[in-house]
């Protein structure tokens, strides 16, 4: 029952996906939004199957998909495998898939398009899925890539609008390029290990053990480590980490839910279970480490500042998922290797219901005043019964309250960093840093956020229809509150394996809490934004990512381009010139022959054929 269940949680979406694209062109669009509905919920269902036949087990399961390859002395298994951690994952993903699928089929439901829409949603959750069950290098390659195809259509959705299709082209072209890392790095691992299953990528690579310092020797270092961090540079580039964050934020182009899959429980979050999944070897790989504590580190802390001034807050929140999504990371980076990975597969957990719910709830609200800048929303949530309350958790969530499920994952992620830094390693102090004031910086923008949705100084407060919305969508923002609220007790269940870990961290993050909180209130006077207050003129250059764009088109774009049309140059004027040249030849012989051969046959024609062929018969005699 469990295998049947694992094999249909990734081919329910993409069964759903290809029925989609059947009826996409429908012009009554309740067929398919029916379809999407109703898979994305028979999806959860075997989720939840798959999670309660692997529940309780000692270890993981792996089962075939289709026969295995054999590409000389390397064996391509293409198995996909059943644990708690990825039955537990799955159903996250499943659920997420589920929401923005139930929203997306009322807040597209005059988009002519709709159905190409919810087709790609539905390959989008199979590829993240297949991500999650693999348990082979090419299949999870294999998600990896269908992420990155279906993000480039949901960004660019609204591809009649030019910022949609720069910010698809964008995305696609960042990650993309980071992608060449990954796909090196899969294939250094999956060569020196002669297979491409990750149990066999693991007894190959892993360490062979560490000493009482905490050094981790292992075979082959050297190039170890240049597989791991070209596989890190894959997971940052799809991650959206410093120095290929730009695009996320600009991601916002497309329609909002298309923002809350990318953002809550997929792509951006992949990496993380990608690196858990092979964390003995990252743990192995010191040099991967050190460059995701960095970049993590760096990138929690600047997308944090700039949240805070945004003045679009669908933006705000796309900021805050480049900070949590690194946070999720450094756990990877800086966690011992003897207490895993489930710090950061724990906040992976907890961010996919939060954001989904602040993604979902900010769509709705935009719907009802017309737009997702802060101007606009100002005092939005008055009247409102339903999103006021998702919103006031999902923000409590994000910002790290006690005791939901937001708080319960920072906490441990902060208290891997700490447990880091007990043999003194750098990278761990650099990240437990810069997670402490990650959690002020979160704290302050949260609280803007929230004192402008519930201004109560707007001049004017209108009484919203509260009914604008569909029942689904309603039922689909209560279950992720509920989610939000209780999910951290996963932490006292088997499925997840986090440890049990609560110290002085907890004090300290409710403190700064506090003091992040505070810091927001006092710099607002009544009625006054307080990023308006702090940021004052330079919010446009916030808005703008503090230059980045342009930094890009100086660094990257201009010599691609110059790049490419160097290529082109070489191709056309080069290359083309040996075949231009054979075809000018066979013309020129072409043309000379039929200057000779006329269409009338003539006695000094004929006489030449004659002569040509008492040439030829000579020539044979003499040379018998």
């Amino acid at each position: 029952m469990t295998d049947t269940a694992t094999r249909l949680v990734v081919l329910v979406p993409a069964v759903a996906a290809l029925l989609g694209l059947l009826l996409a062109r429908r012009a009554d669009v309740r067929v398919p939004r029916a379809v999407a509905i109703t898979t994305s919920a028979a999806g959860i269902v075997v989720a939840l199957l798959e999670v309660l036949g692997v529940h309780g087990s000692s270890g993981g399961g792996t089962l075939s998909t289709v026969p295995a390859l054999a590409a000389g002395e390397l064996r391509i298994p293409l198995q996909l495998q059943a644990t708690t951690a990825t039955a537990t994952i799955a159903l996250v993903v499943a659920v997420v898939g589920w929401a923005v699928q139930v929203f997306a089929g009322w807040y597209l439901r005059d988009d002519d398009r709709y159905g190409v829409f919810a087709a790609t949603v539905s390959l989008f959750t199979a590829g993240m899925l297949l991500t999650v069950q693999s348990a082979d290098l090419v299949l999870t390659l294999v998600g990896w890539e269908v992420m990155g195809w279906c993000s480039y259509l949901l960004i660019g959705h609204w591809s009649r609008k030019e910022s949609a299709g720069r910010a698809a082209l964008k995305a696609f072209l960042v990650t993309r390029l980071a992608d060449v890392g990954f796909v090196l790095g899969v294939v250094i691992l999956a060569a020196g290990a002669g297979s491409t299953a990750y149990r066999q990528v693991l007894q190959s690579w892993a360490s062979t053990g560490c000493d009482d310092a905490g050094a981790c020797a292992a075979p082959n270092g050297g190039l170890l480590n240049a597989a791991m961090v070209l596989l890190v540079i894959g997971v940052l580039g799809k991650s959206g980490m410093v120095p290929f964050h730009d695009w996320l934020p600009d991601a916002m182009e497309g329609p909002t839910p298309a923002s809350a899959l990318i953002h809550a429980a997929t792509m951006v979050a992949a990496g993380t279970f990608v690196l858990a999944q092979l964390f003995d070897v990252l743990a192995a790989a010191d040099g991967a480490r050190w460059l995701l504590a960095v970049s993590t580190a760096v990138t929690m802390v600047y997308a944090a500042v700039l949240a805070f001034g945004q003045s679009d807050l669908k933006r705000l929140l796309a900021y805050s998922t480049l900070s949590q999504v690194a946070l999720m990371l450094s756990a990877l980076a800086v966690a011992p290797a003897d207490e895993g990975p489930g710090a950061g597969v724990l906040h992976l957990y907890s961010h996919a219901f939060f954001k989904a719910l602040l993604f979902l709830a900010i769509g709705w609200l935009s719907v009802t005043v017309g737009g997702t800048a802060a101007a606009t929303m100002r005092g939005g949530l008055r009247g409102h019964l339903f999103i006021r309350p998702a919103m006031f958790v999902g923000l409590l969530s994000l910002a790290g309250v006690p005791p939901l499920v937001g708080f319960v994952s920072k906490e441990h992620v902060l208290a891997a960093a700490e447990a880091g830094t007990g043999d003194g390693a750098a990278r761990a102090w650099l990240v437990l840093l810069a997670g402490l004031l990650t959690v002020v910086l979160t704290a302050a923008y949260c609280m803007r956020a929230w004192l402008v949705l519930d201004d109560l100084s707007a001049a004017e407060i209108q009484r919203h229809d509260t009914d604008s919305a569909s029942l689904g969508v309603r039922t689909v923002v209560m279950v992720l509150a509920f989610l939000t609220v209780v999910g951290g007790l996963v932490v006292f269940t088997p499925l997840l394996d986090v440890g049990g870990r609560i110290g002085w961290l907890v004090a300290v993050l409710s403190i700064l809490l506090i003091v992040g909180a505070g810091l927001a209130v006092r710099s607002v006077a009544q009625g006054e934004d307080a990023a308006a207050r702090v940021v004052g003129q330079r919010m446009p250059a916030f808005d703008a990512g503090l230059g980045v764009d342009r930094l890009y088109v100086s660094l990257v774009a201009q010599p691609v381009l110059a790049l490419a049309r160097l290529v082109v140059f070489l191709d056309r004027e080069v290359v083309d010139a040996y075949v231009r040249g054979a075809a000018t030849a066979a013309r020129l012989g072409g043309t000379g022959g039929q200057r000779v051969h006329r269409s009338e046959v003539a006695a000094s024609g004929l006489a030449w054929v004659v002569a040509g062929v008492v040439a030829v018969a000579l020539a044979g005699v003499a040379l018998w």
